[in-house]
């Protein structure tokens, strides 16, 4: 296996101080997952250093608060017309202390992603994340990546710039996996087995999905999440989105990677391994944890999270996946298969349907057989080597055009 990420694999950053506190910068961290990992920092300042922050620009006062609270060095956002308020923004609550450099504009997070660092967390949501990934690993750093779809949309392109052990995964599957792992060699592993919630409609058939609405789906009974992700959650999307994901992590074919159904969200992923073991990561629903192995890795970070409460009687269920009612991740597997520009179409079709679906032009049974046709649609894709950023793009404005033409319809 040429695993981008495997815990006997470990990278050595091109920039690290053995001696001092790990330097971060963190892209996207006014969104959940950069307010989760900002938590982690702060209560283990020993441990921990952010040098520099990135976010889209919608939240410029949280962002002040947050880089003068971590004494950042820079300061970035996505928005041009957020560059003024988020200077104001600072200067209002700088108290006379020195005020951080800051960028703006569609490429500042990929700069920060090259500065000078230990890690790199990739916070960023969607396939925009994609160029400061690849800036991070032409780097050197160690990519801490929350940001699933830089993965799968730029597959190829990621896989011909990391180095073993260089990616750190921070989804709460893909780091559950990349624990379970350290059970045996690469060798010794039969299959994947990725677990999911099942959202809110796990027990629906897909008759009775046909009348649900955006509130409905947007209230996952589990994690709290953007609307995106939740409605992801919802449609099983997201498994098939982590489903590609583990394959291009750990280079296990597609089929033996494995999904099934487990409501409690304590067992986040298993891995089987020949002999018939199979070893599972568990923990209460909290992304801290897995924020903070991927901020610590090789070390952990003591009291990160609550761990389960053995005092207490506990029953955990595991329900095989109904792929009629849910054909997101049959599909996922498809599209992984073919490779090339096919995710990428996948990924970006889907997020114009999921805000279809939100503004009420689509049902939600809509949202993953409006995918289906995209994909369909977009035939044979650019793969192997040859794939280029510009193909990447080129695809996606293709089939966010289609999925779109397609809701309106």
């Amino acid at each position: 296996m040429n695993s981008l990420a495997h815990p006997q694999s470990r990278f050595t950053p091109a920039v690290q101080d053995p001696d001092g506190p790990r330097e971060l910068v963190i892209l996207g961290s006014t969104g959940s997952i950069g307010t989760q990992a900002i938590d982690v920092v702060l209560r283990n300042p020993d441990r921990f250093e952010v040098v520099a922050l990135s976010a889209a620009g919608g939240r410029v006062e949280l962002l002040a608060e947050q880089a003068l609270a971590l004494g950042v060095r820079t300061v970035a956002v996505a928005d041009p017309a957020a560059e003024a308020p988020l200077r104001a923004a600072l200067a209002a609550r700088a108290g006379g202390a020195a005020l951080p450099e800051v960028l703006a504009g569609p490429d500042a997070a990929t700069e920060l992603a090259a500065t000078e660092c230990h890690s790199v967390l990739n916070g960023i949501t969607g396939s925009i994340g994609l160029a400061p990934t690849l800036a991070a690993l032409r780097a050197g750093r160690v990519l801490v990546l929350a940001n699933k779809e830089s993965l799968i949309v730029g597959g190829p392109l990621v896989k011909a710039v990391a180095r073993p052990g260089q990616i750190v995964p921070v989804d709460s599957e893909h780091a559950a996996l990349f624990q379970a792992l350290a059970g045996g060699t690469r060798a010794e592993v039969r299959k994947l087995v990725v677990t999911a919630s099942g959202g809110p409609f796990r027990n629906r058939t897909r008759e009775q999905l046909a009348g649900v609405t955006p509130s409905e789906a947007l209230a996952h009974p589990t994690w709290a999440m953007g609307p995106v992700v939740t409605i992801n959650s919802a449609t099983l999307v997201n498994k098939g989105l982590e489903v590609i994901e583990a394959h291009l992590l750990y280079d296990v074919p597609f089929d033996r990677i494995e999904v099934v159904v487990h409501p409690q969200s304590v067992v986040h992923s298993m891995v089987e391994f020949t002999d018939g073991s199979t070893l599972a990561q568990a923990s209460p629903p909290d992304m801290r944890m897995p924020i903070a192995l991927g901020l610590g890795w090789p070390d952990r970070v003591p009291d990160a999270a609550p761990g389960c409460d053995w005092t207490k009687a506990a029953t955990w269920e595991f329900f095989p996946l109904d792929d009629a009612a849910f054909p997101a991740v049959e599909l996922a597997r498809e599209v992984g298969t073919l490779g090339g520009t096919a995710p990428a179409v996948f990924n970006a079709a889907n997020e114009e349907c999921v805000d279809a679906f939100l503004n009420g032009a689509l049902p939600f049974t809509g949202i993953v057989d409006t995918v289906a046709k995209v994909v369909a649609e977009h035939g044979t894709p650019a793969a192997g080597t040859s794939l280029t950023v510009e193909d990447v793009l080129q695809a996606e404005h293709w089939a966010r055009t289609r999925a779109r033409e397609l809701a309106a319809g």
